[in-house]
């Protein structure tokens, strides 16, 4: 087990990763369908080239390869998965989206001892809080994950409220996208959705519910850390290759990035996750071993250490370790 050397015996957990699902080219083609609305075609095919080209230039730089162009059935993507997390020695892995609530659930069955999953469904949708019930209460996820960039509407809508509600009944992690979407150029379709800020006040009104930030912030730390020195019930992931730093006003590195969320909020809030999701990379073991190196070099204890890469994830996550 190639993680073995690098973890010193520490049972990783994977806080997001996304499930390469086979339905994937229908959301892809969903999602493009939405900016031709809004930017029209000539427009929309200016966007999707731009994100394309930053996709490959992250690629480059971590010398990932591109993903495959082969059509697996989920089937054999889970069992890929699942091959790939024990050769690399992580403990578990979080699909934060699968195509669709019930396409996850039952991936998830099949390597329960490896697998969990969140609930992805469209938090505007009349329904959303029942599909939200069921998705926990029938299909056994943990969660629910939303992406607040690719809305219409504000996040923190009075009319959403009954979906924050069902979510503190249901003791759950809620994981909020906000700031770039697929590196630099992200499209976003409410510029107010950016902002991890746009939060505030449903964290306050709710204060019971752990709300999750993934990338740092996705460019917006200075918003994401004032949120978090504001309401306790703000958790940060350190997920993905966190590009957005090289386009930020002032100078920043990872090394950096940990040492201000560590100082702001300390260790128990901070959760790891690597953004994951098609093969041949597979985990992306060049993130943990990055943020496992910066962690020991900045000084943490190794108490510290596993609060991050394992027991906070396993705490909202609810499962043993």
């Amino acid at each position: 087990m190639e993680g073995h050397t690098i973890f010193n015996g520490l049972k990783v957990i994977d806080f997001h990763a996304h499930f390469p699902t086979a339905n994937w080219l229908d959301w892809r083609v969903s999602w493009r369908q939405r900016l031709v609305e809004r930017y029209g075609e000539k427009n929309t095919q200016m966007l999707m080239e731009q994100s394309a080209r930053n996709g490959e230039e992250m690629r480059k730089l971590w010398g990932f390869k591109p993903p495959e162009p082969e059509i697996r059935s989920d089937e054999e993507q889970a069992s890929k998965w699942a091959t790939d997390l024990i050769e690399k020695g992580v403990s578990r892995v979080n699909f934060v989206t699968g195509g669709g609530n019930e396409n996850l659930a039952t991936i998830i069955k099949q390597y329960p001892e490896k697998f969990t999953g969140f609930a992805h469904h469209n938090i505007f949708s009349n329904d959303a809080a029942i599909k939200l019930e069921y998705a926990v209460k029938k299909l056994m996820l943990k969660g629910y994950k939303i992406i607040a960039s690719s809305q219409r509407e504000p996040i923190d809508e009075k009319s959403i409220y009954p979906v924050w509600e069902m979510a503190e009944k249901l003791e759950i992690p809620i994981l909020i996208h906000f700031g770039i979407l697929g590196g630099g150029g992200g499209m976003a379709l409410d510029l107010r959705n950016m902002n991890p800020l746009t939060l505030w006040e449903v964290a306050k009104m709710f204060p019971r519910i752990p709300f999750v930030i993934p990338h740092f912030g996705a460019g917006y730390l200075r918003e994401l850390l004032q949120l978090c020195w504001s309401c306790p019930n703000i958790y940060v992931d350190t997920s993905g290759s966190n590009r957005w730093m090289r386009w930020m006003p002032f100078e920043i590195n990872l090394k950096l990035l940990f040492r201000k969320a560590i100082e702001t909020i300390g260790p128990n809030r901070l959760i790891f996750g690597s953004d994951s999701s098609y093969f041949p990379r597979g985990f992306s073991l060049s993130y943990l071993r990055e943020q496992l190196r910066i962690c020991r070099s900045i000084g943490l204890e190794e108490e510290s250490i596993e609060k991050i890469f394992q027991k906070n994830a396993a705490k909202l996550l609810k499962i043993d370790v």
